[in-house]
């Protein structure tokens, strides 16, 4: 057997968005959202079914399976392979927009119905250790669940760390086998729920179309050609700031340089004038009859400049 990387998109909605094999799709979110008793989903409706020409030309970076139960809860899955900007805002817009489409206007309000978000993310996300984080709206005081009708489930796959052999709730399984998948070449002995079971059958690329299969290896082609652009585009960015700063560095260099001229030149301007200024007292003073000492204590010059000065003036 060779299994496909369900993070993919086309593998990700033939496991989870099959008509004919709802089954995944049931215990994966049961196992998931801890349903037992009368809260277990027992049938569902696919909102966004399986379509392979959708898949071949949709985004290859965050996908998504909607659906509604038996009970007319609702259920976003969501796979996002990179992190992207705005992320967590984008959750809540979603989840508000399924959460109010469910009524028309002049309906009333207590026909609304829980809605649930999965997201699988094949990045860290949260800052706690745990690969699995449940979030509700509760107060903060008492910890009652204040609004029952919201909640979010995060699963980060990295923080998965589990061995196959260590594996202990149908929930773990779910998450290996996303998570690993496409390096098995076998469903394991002890897969006995029947959704999981047939969540490995359908991932098994030898019993896809060829249609399928070209599909699948068109998102990684995409994925690829986005990535050599991101780094193209980084390149590019790492190039121009550091020709920027090469400029910039030779112009404030530059600058010093012209501003130390200027300092340079108004010191010197200055020491000319006070010698001249020095030298006019110092013949004023040699013209009075003054002597050589009295001279240079008056003005600062040294005595033998004085002498110069006496040479020139006779």
């Amino acid at each position: 057997m060779k299994f496909a990387d369900i993070k993919n998109d086309v593998a990700f909605h033939k496991i989870f968005g099959s008509e004919d094999r709802k089954e995944s799709l049931i215990s994966f979110l049961n196992a998931t959202l801890q349903f037992e008793g009368e809260q277990r989903i027992k049938e569902v409706a696919i909102v966004n079914p399986y379509q392979l020409p959708k898949l071949k030309s949709g985004k290859a970076t965050i996908v998504d399976v909607k659906a509604t139960d038996q009970s007319g809860r609702s259920y976003i899955v969501e796979m996002q392979v990179a992190d992207k900007d705005g992320f967590g805002k984008r959750v809540l817009y979603y989840f508000a927009k399924a959460y109010s489409n469910q009524i028309k206007r002049g309906d009333q309000y207590r026909k609304l119905k829980p809605v649930y978000f999965i997201g699988i993310l094949n990045f860290d996300y949260t800052q706690g250790r745990n690969y699995i984080s449940r979030s509700q709206i509760l107060d903060v005081e008492t910890g009652e669940q204040t609004f029952k009708d919201v909640e979010f489930t995060l699963i980060e796959l990295p923080k998965f760390k589990k061995k196959l052999n260590k594996l202990q709730n149908l929930f773990e399984k779910w998450v290996y086998f996303i998570k690993n998948a496409e390096n098995m070449t076998f469903i394991p002995d002890d897969v006995q729920d029947e959704g999981l079971k047939s969540a490995y059958e359908n991932a098994n690329q030898y019993t896809w179309s060829k249609e399928e299969l070209d599909a699948y290896d068109a998102i990684y082609i995409r994925e690829e050609d986005e990535r050599a652009r991101l780094d193209k585009a980084v390149s590019k960015a790492m190039e121009e700031g550091e020709a920027k700063g090469k400029i910039e560095g030779k112009i404030e260099g530059l600058a010093e340089g012209e501003l130390k001229g200027k300092i340079e030149g108004k010191i010197e301007g200055l020491a000319e004038g006070e010698l001249k200024g020095k030298i006019e007292i110092a013949s004023k003073a040699i013209s009075k009859g003054f002597d050589n000492e009295s001279i240079a204590e008056l003005t600062g010059l040294g005595v033998k400049e004085i002498e110069q000065l006496r040479k020139k003036q006779k």
